[in-house]
């Protein structure tokens, strides 16, 4: 069966240097990773690319690999030897590239194994046992504010961690432009592992807000606006989360309009925007000035807001 290419694998050169190697392994990761990726296939070539990079960043094992394909020395592989590319395939007078020296260092190393108990002591299935004792992920909701989220912010929590007791005191950041229902991952943070820490994954909710409500990266505002600015028209100011605005509005604005502030929402690559909703606030008539606005307003005007009730 012929070897995997983990230069191709994870797209560098034979002769690339162990930084260019870590560079382009961070790269396909964070493109990959399962928890982030959007990728049909992320967790199949995670795993092939940790593979990979399992072997390349070790000099040892990626030397045993570049001389006979396999990472651990032995040139077998699960039946039948193909050297990975580049490697100069089998040479004349040996048997694949392997003289009897080579097959005797072979054999002696494969039963010193066995004799020490480990007749099997290869790197992946260590990865494998590994990532089996990896400790679990914990998830946790947090509340953060809307103006957090908004600039993004540093802050000090106090969290109850799933399977603990008491709280944990944790420094987070909250990136700018983070939606609810996002998750910050801080890693090796979660339940404790034989061989690594699982990662505590903060599930961001919103505190309720004075003024706005949230719909993804947009967000809704209702404004109280009087009689004569909705009849007149007006500029008003608007509170945002970015600071106040002003605001034109048109003569005869009707309660219930709804405007629109471009790109004042949630920011990100594509903002969201604020939507403004008018509603026509009636001062009372409790005086004897305004009750003869009021009669004066009745006989002027022949407005009548039920005429389609009729």
């Amino acid at each position: 069966m012929a070897q995997k290419d983990y230069y191709k694998i994870l797209g560098v050169n034979r002769s690339s240097s162990d930084a260019e190697i870590k560079k382009q392994y961070r790269r396909l990761a964070r493109k990959y990773h399962p928890d982030v990726s959007k990728e049909a296939n992320a967790e199949a070539r995670f795993k092939e690319i940790s593979e990979a990079y399992d072997v390349l960043k070790d000099k040892k094992k990626r030397s045993n690999y570049d001389r006979f394909g396999s990472a651990d020395g032995n040139p077998f592989g699960g039946g039948g030897f193909t050297p990975p590319p580049g490697s100069g395939g089998a040479n004349k007078g040996n048997f694949g590239g392997f003289n009897q020296g080579s097959f005797s260092d072979i054999f002696d190393n494969m039963f010193n194994g066995a004799r020490g108990g480990r007749f099997n002591d290869n790197p992946f299935s260590q990865q494998k046992q590994q990532r089996q004792s990896r400790g679990q992920d914990n998830n946790v909701v947090i509340h953060v504010d809307l103006e957090d989220a908004f600039h993004g912010a540093n802050r000090t929590i106090n969290l109850r961690i799933p399977g603990e007791t008491g709280t944990r005191k944790l420094k987070i950041k909250i990136p700018k432009g983070i939606k609810e229902g996002q998750k910050i991952r801080l890693g090796g943070q979660g339940g404790k592992g034989q061989h690594r820490n699982g990662d505590l994954l903060l599930e961001v909710k919103f505190n309720k807000h004075k003024y706005f409500t949230v719909d993804g990266k947009d967000i809704s505002l209702t404004l109280p606006i009087t009689p004569w600015e909705a009849a007149l028209g007006a500029k008003v100011s608007i509170p945002t989360l970015g600071g106040t605005v002003d605001m034109k509005l048109p003569p005869n604005t009707q309660s219930g309009k709804k405007l629109r502030l471009k790109g004042r929402g949630l920011p990100g690559k594509e903002s969201g925007d604020q939507y403004v909703l008018l509603q026509i606030m009636t001062p009372e008539a409790n005086s004897d000035e305004l009750k003869k606005l009021y009669e004066n307003m009745a006989k002027l005007s022949a407005f009548n807001p039920r005429k389609d009730f009729t």
